[in-house]
């Protein structure tokens, strides 16, 4: 009975979820033989099983692995596709921008027509640049070439010379800055190197691009509106630090101390410069400008990239740019990227000087315009007499970075800007006292021989005075400008901008122009000047700073770079000077005139630049004739506001004819 039994309990335990195993029952038994063979039984079953498993799954992928392979197969259609309809949806996006408020999208306008631009000439040069080459092909011919090239010159010289006829019979005082560059041509050429060497094409085209695209910024209207309508962008975009630096250091200090309300726009600032730099931008700006300055001049591909590298970049960052190139480049070439890191300013510390108050379109423009400028005069000053590497057409190739994502290049553009920073206020704390040390000492000795308020400012008034004239600064504006001018080269170009902001707001603010015979601010014409002969970095403690700069990129040329490193700092001090000059020549004042008869006509109870203005209009139109009553003359005879006007004028401002 127990054997029968457990006969019959075997079968149960052996079903297991339903399905039965009959070889455990031979295990029970314990038949070796049976259970060899149990497990030979299990393993083609566990095969089997695993077989048919992986069957149903490649039967269950199918579908995926097909529409997989129809996607790879027709990736480049499915991506014109996606392509199409985000074109699509962007181009509904602008037109319903456009038709809502064109104003408003503006600058969506300005980027959208950018973009367009740049991919039409990459079509075109895709389509079309070897039939555009072909073509050109006959001009290659040495006789033709020449002809051409007397053709181009004559026909420049003559443009010049006619348009100096008449663009300065109404304003014949442009053409003491024309004789200003003229003058600073001859003496850079009298320290040239090798005068026979000098290559005039390379002078003339510099000096001509930098003159055609001072006509476009300052006497068109349209150009002279874009790069209005770009600074003012600038600046709203460099508001936004503010976010930043008030969490981090409250309102109150943002707004009033220096330290927190201009320096954090540098690390803001870095840390764009670095996102662009990581997205290939500003290499492709880069290359763009250095290509066309190489056609046309004649420069050399890796100090034309230089070069146009420092009008983004400041003096120790462009030449990173071409360092695998350094140790093999020409003394000549060596001069260049030198020079070009003097005539030009970081856009780091371009939002610093425009959140002083500093013109920005002005800023940029002669950021722009020092570059063919730069190259131009380097030639002049050390011309090219070794055989360049360098002379390829087809560029050098710029460095990538080591960043893996946007994030890291972000933070990593952040943090190298505190070290620009920390130089700057440093710099600003050391030069600021070391000045006031000086002007101590001088006013000390100027008293022991009874000359009173002695300064390093007023000796700069006095000798950079003709130079400031030559330029185009009126006689009477010419000791505060050469004060800056003094200040920028022999101090620092933050001392000389921030000056130069306490100017503009003293005139901004209505303040006097005269007190105590002391002139208070410069008029706009003057501070448009100073605004270009100060933007460069061409100051003396830059000469530490270029030098320590290139000298840990290629220490075995230290000796090459201290002997034309002085050279390289006039010839860059002289391109901003030159700048100011093309400005002198021309600027013209812009506006409509303010209308004071209409002003007066309201009350008025601050200072203002126009309030200043329309004063002293009505007191020069004014006279008393011996009696208290006053008399008017010209637009302001017979108006009944007139006293009443005068009363007002007369309690901001002092004239003789408020006694």
């Amino acid at each position: 009975m127990e054997k029968a039994e457990r006969r019959e309990s075997v079968p149960q335990a052996s079903v297991e979820n339903g399905i039965e195993n009959p070889g455990l029952e031979l295990m029970e038994r314990g038949d070796p033989g049976r259970s060899e063979k149990f497990e030979v039984t299990q393993r083609h079953s566990l095969k089997d099983g695993l077989g048919r498993s992986s069957i149903w799954q490649r039967r269950s992928l199918q579908p995926f692995i097909k529409a997989r392979s129809f996607f790879e197969r027709h990736a480049v259609l499915f991506k014109k596709i996606l392509l199409g309809l985000l074109c699509l949806a962007y181009a509904a996006y602008f037109l319903a921008a456009c038709i809502l408020n064109f104003q408003r999208a503006l600058a969506l306008f300005v980027i959208t027509c950018l973009v367009i631009f740049v991919l039409a000439c990459h079509f075109l040069k895709k389509l079309f640049g070897e039939k555009l080459v072909s073509c050109l092909k006959p001009f290659k011919n040495s006789r033709l070439r020449i002809w051409m090239k007397w053709v181009f010159t004559g026909a420049s010289v003559v443009g010049l010379i006619l348009w100096l006829a008449l663009d300065t019979a109404q304003r014949p005082e442009q053409l003491i800055s024309f004789a200003g560059i003229c003058m600073f041509i001859l003496i850079l050429f009298v320290c040239s190197k090798h005068h026979s060497a000098v290559c005039w094409r390379t002078v003339f085209w510099g000096l001509g691009l930098q003159f055609v695209f001072g006509i476009l910024v300052i006497r068109t209207e349209p150009g002279f509106n874009a790069f209005q309508w770009l600074g003012d962008q600038i600046q709203i975009f460099l508001a936004y630090t503010v976010e930043g630096s008030s969490f981090v250091f409250g309102d109150a200090l943002v707004q009033n101390v220096f330290a927190f309300q201009s320096l954090p726009i540098i690390i803001f600032f870095g840390c764009v410069m670095s996102i662009l730099y990581y997205v290939g931008l500003v290499q492709w700006v880069v290359q763009k400008i250095a290509w066309f300055l190489q056609i046309t001049m004649g420069t050399t591909a890796a100090e034309t990239l230089a070069v146009a590298g420092n009008i983004f970049v400041g003096m120790t960052e462009a030449p990173l740019l071409i360092r695998p190139y350094l140790a093999d480049m020409t003394l000549s070439e060596m001069h260049a990227v030198m020079t070009g890191g003097f005539a030009t300013i970081a856009g780091t510390v371009l939002g610093a000087f425009i959140s002083f108050g500093i013109d920005a379109s002005s800023l940029i423009s002669a950021s722009v315009m020092a570059a063919p400028c730069a190259l131009a005069l380097s030639k002049l000053v050390y011309p090219e007499v070794e055989e360049s590497k360098f002379k390829s057409k087809e560029g050098v190739k710029l460095p990538r970075r080591e960043e893996r994502n946007i994030l890291e290049a972000a933070s990593n553009g952040a943090t190298d800007a505190i070290a620009l920073v920390a130089n700057v206020a440093a710099n600003l704390i050391a030069f600021l006292a070391v000045l006031a040390f000086v002007n101590a000492t001088l006013s000390w000795l100027g008293e022991m021989v009874d000359i009173h308020g002695l300064t390093f400012q007023v000796i700069c008034s006095y000798v950079l005075r003709p130079m400031v004239f030559m330029m185009g600064v009126e006689w009477a504006d010419c000791p505060l400008v050469a004060e800056i001018v003094g200040v920028k080269f022999f101090i620092n170009e933050f001392v000389a901008y921030q000056q130069l902001s306490q100017y503009k707001n003293q005139r901004l603010s209505g303040v006097e122009e005269w007190i105590n015979g002391e002139k208070q601010w410069i008029s706009v014409k003057a501070e448009i000047i100073a605004t270009f002969s100060l933007c460069g970095f061409a100051n003396l403690s830059s000469i530490g700073i270029t030098l320590g700069g290139l000298m840990s990129m290629v220490p075995q040329r230290k000796s090459d770079l201290c002997k034309i490193v002085v050279r390289a700092l006039f010839t860059g001090a002289c391109v901003s000077f030159i700048s100011a000059c093309m400005a002198g020549i021309l600027y013209v004042p812009r506006g409509a005139e303010a209308d004071c008869v209409s002003f007066l006509s309201t009350n008025f109870t601050n200072r203002t630049y126009e309030t200043y203005v329309c004063c002293t209009e009505l007191f020069h139109s004014t006279s008393l004739n011996g009696t208290n009553v006053p008399s008017f003359s010209g637009p302001w005879e017979d108006k009944e506001f007139s006293a009443q006007s005068l009363a007002s004028c007369c309690g901001l401002y002092s004239s003789p004819v408020c006694a």
